[in-house]
């Protein structure tokens, strides 16, 4: 159930006038740089989490990347160099995220049940959340923040089983440290974003290949309504993350189908941005440099984990940065 469900009609604020593309458009995006190679020792590579710090630097994990070897990178996308930022012997993240609070970028580690955070230098290393949410661990897959810099987590549980199966959950971890369940009984939830106006939070149904929008009240601790808002042809592929741009734009990134759908605010087809090469089958999540166009997706496969760029339909914000 969701929380504080509530029937009928709620206000929305006035939305501001689209600056996307032609509907229906397709654009070829363009290969920036290798980030990784296959590891002999997981037997492959999935880069995860793209997120912009203030000055411009794009980190991105390796969710795949064994003991010892980077799992938190950085790009510089200007000069299009990688170097490796952390790494420890238990984790995998899936997801990384710069929080509007402390600026540190807070890492969702999937298998660990937990959430860290290290600064953008990669160091100091914190637990901000570990155990269990109502007695159930939780598999921490992408994060948004709200302005106060209060978390919401994707709870993807049930992953691996039917969509009709669904012990998903959408948990807040707010400033205070107070954890609640936010939303349950979800087919795997993955990708997790504000909209634009951080009025509401669009939510990607891995095992239902639809995107959720849930309208929280006006303190965001529960939902006043929440529906299915995009329904995804993604055939044998599945969502996997999501992110907005200045007009409203949701980016739709896929796990097996090497592309990312742009829907309008109101579920129209804007775009599609294909990623060409061999050897690349995961396009997991998207970034857009704030107040630019400038887009960048994360793409895997056996040739390896790369970096591509391609042109936003509008500016990106806060919330165009990945998860």
């Amino acid at each position: 159930m969701l929380s504080a469900l509530l029937v009928g009609c709620v206000d929305t604020p006035d939305q501001p006038a689209p600056e996307s593309l032609s509907v229906g458009g397709v654009q070829v995006a363009e290969e920036l740089v290798q980030v990784t190679s296959p590891h002999e020792v997981t037997g492959g590579t999935l880069l995860e989490g793209p997120t912009f710090s203030a000055d411009g630097t794009l980190h991105v994990v390796d969710v795949m990347a064994p003991a010892g070897e980077p799992k938190v990178l950085r790009i510089d996308v200007e000069d299009k160099t990688v170097q490796p930022l952390y790494t420890d012997d238990v984790s995998a993240f899936t997801s990384a995220q710069v929080s509007p609070l402390d600026g540190r970028i807070y890492l969702t580690d999937f298998l660990g049940s937990r959430i860290v955070s290290i600064t953008q230098d990669g160091e100091d290393t914190r637990t901000h959340f570990a155990g269990q949410v109502d007695g159930r661990p939780v598999l921490a897959d992408d994060i948004a923040f709200d302005p106060e810099g209060n978390m919401f987590v994707t709870d993807t549980t049930g992953m691996d089983g039917p969509g009709w199966v669904t012990p998903g959950r959408v948990i807040r971890i707010g400033v205070d440290g107070a954890v609640s369940v936010l939303a349950e009984d979800l087919p795997s939830p993955n990708g997790i974003v504000f909209d634009e106006n951080d009025v509401g939070l669009w939510v990607a149904q891995y095992n239902a290949n639809r995107i959720d929008y849930y309208q929280l009240d006006a303190s965001r601790t529960s939902v006043l309504s929440a529906f299915p808002a995009i329904h995804v042809d993604a055939g044998a592929s599945r969502i996997d993350s999501t992110a907005v741009d200045a007009a409203g734009n949701v980016y739709q990134a896929f796990h097996m189908k090497p592309e990312i759908a742009v829907y309008s605010r109101t579920g129209a087809l804007v775009e599609t941005i294909r990623i060409p090469g061999e050897g690349l089958h995961t396009a997991t999540n998207v970034a857009i440099l704030p107040g630019t166009t400038r887009g960048f997706i994360t793409v895997s496969g056996a040739a390896g984990g790369f970096d591509y760029t391609f042109e936003a339909a509008a500016r990106g914000i806060r919330q165009s940065n990945g998860g």
